[in-house]
């Protein structure tokens, strides 16, 4: 299976994709990461979207793109992939959906998880980031083991500027906008299905994985 997690910052799409992917078995495909890695590694995709990163800027399609149909043309990513943070824009779905088709493979299930502004704002307002590898925690829902410090590389966790319940209310604005043209896009594909993204991570995944029953047994 080929499954997109859609859902605005806060919503927990990254935490349920990685539980769903480790249940099911696929590759958890987080651009986040994606980024980091080929960073690490000193790519040169890695080292294009560290200069933008670093500027504050988006890192372009072209670049995004380029990076993500490289991570699934992998041997280990044959069995399926749960895309994480992707596709950001139209442009990007239709780069995806081309670069499956051409694999023989096709985007069988998008999930969009959904959740108010309002509890939206509750969530993003606790958010700290690392300094190093820029890895998220939430003082209420995933706090680092020690307060303070990254559990991953032992850096300084920060609070951002655009965190504040200002600047959130905009990013979300922002997000919207974008995302409804994907939501359109899917929807008239007849691939996507929304599902509550409210209440406690195991409610929420149960409400997944039922969304996702029926695709476990439809014919290839």
């Amino acid at each position: 299976m080929n499954i997109v997690f859609l859902g605005a910052p806060g919503a927990g799409k990254g935490t349920q994709a990685a539980r769903v992917a480790e249940e099911l078995k696929l590759v958890h495909l987080a651009t986040g990461d994606l980024f980091r890695q080929a960073q690490a590694q000193g790519t040169r995709l890695g080292l294009l979207a560290k200069s933008y990163m670093e500027r504050g800027a988006l890192v372009p399609d072209e670049v995004t793109i380029s990076m993500v149909l490289e991570r699934i043309s992998a041997p280990d990513a044959k069995g399926g992939v749960i895309f994480d943070g992707f596709p950001r824009s139209l442009k990007q779905a239709e780069a995806l959906d081309k670069a499956l088709t051409e694999q023989g493979e096709t985007l069988d299930r998008v999930i969009y998880i959904k959740v108010s502004e309002g509890e939206l704002l509750k969530r993003l307002g606790g958010r700290w980031i690392c300094r190093q590898c820029q890895a998220p925690y939430h003082e209420v829902s995933s706090p680092p083991k020690v307060a303070g410090k990254c559990d991953r590389c032992g850096g300084e966790l920060y609070q951002r500027p655009d965190d504040t319940e200002a600047t959130v209310k905009k990013r979300l604005v922002t997000y919207f906008a974008e995302t409804a043209l994907l939501i359109d896009y899917y929807t008239r594909s007849g691939k996507l299905t929304e599902v509550a993204g409210e209440g406690d991570v195991d409610e929420v995944r149960e409400r997944i994985m039922q969304a996702l029953k029926g695709e476990f047994v439809r014919p290839r």
